[in-house]
């Protein structure tokens, strides 16, 4: 249904029917983006999420028809980009389909993003601290992006969602403080004590403009 859908709207789509053969035609073929169903006859969406994340940053839109957010929060820290609970309207597919893509093609500019020690390479898609990289998923490194980008600007979890996903997301999206502390982790010198990405509370998250 999928298939014949998209194919409508104009996309070249390959359907797999298990996450092996799928794994086998990603590394194959060119593909754009990646329509991955969490529940599949041969395993666990989430474990070929994070291997093709592993080799690839094609956009992955993950559809999911697990109750858990928690599910939700280790696919979003795997690296996919965007979630889909199930059932959904083909229309919504179509629209957040074309939303990550129209990301992927806007592109990371080649320039580097420097506060201090902590350096954000656009071009790249890394993030240094005195020279060092530090690890980050594709969606972590999109938000820490957006903060940066927007530094000394107090940015609610809405906007962040807003702005790194291009749509407003329901009530479960509080994962974005999961991807805080994840990026904390990698970036601050103690993560208990942060002094690049600031909570204010009970508004959101800024990005310090000055740091050591």
């Amino acid at each position: 249904m999928v298939r014949e859908y998209l194919g409508k709207a104009g996309f070249d789509v390959i359907h797999a029917e298990s996450g092996t053969r799928g794994l086998a035609l990603h590394g194959r073929e060119p593909v754009d983006a990646v329509v991955l169903d969490l529940m599949l006859p041969d395993g666990d969406g989430l474990e070929i999420c994070r291997r093709i994340r592993a080799r690839s940053d094609s956009p992955i839109l993950m559809l999911t028809a697990r109750g858990d957010p928690m599910d939700r929060v280790v696919g979003l820290e795997m690296g996919a980009d965007d979630y889909l609970p199930k059932p959904f309207e083909p229309r919504e597919l179509l629209a957040r389909l074309r939303a990550i893509l129209r990301r992927g093609r806007a592109g990371p500019r080649a320039d580097v993003l420097r506060f201090g020690r902590l350096e954000i390479d656009r071009g790249a898609r890394e993030v240094r601290l005195d020279g060092s990289p530090r690890v980050l998923t594709g969606y972590q490194f999109a938000l820490l992006l957006a903060l940066a980008e927007h530094s000394g600007r107090v940015m609610s979890r809405e906007t962040l969602m807003d702005v790194v996903k291009g749509e407003q997301f329901d009530a479960f999206d509080r994962s974005i403080d999961v991807h805080i502390s994840r990026i904390r982790a990698a970036i601050e010198d103690d993560p208990r004590k942060p002094r690049r990405v600031i909570t204010v509370r009970g508004a959101g998250y800024v990005f310090a403009k000055a740091q050591d």
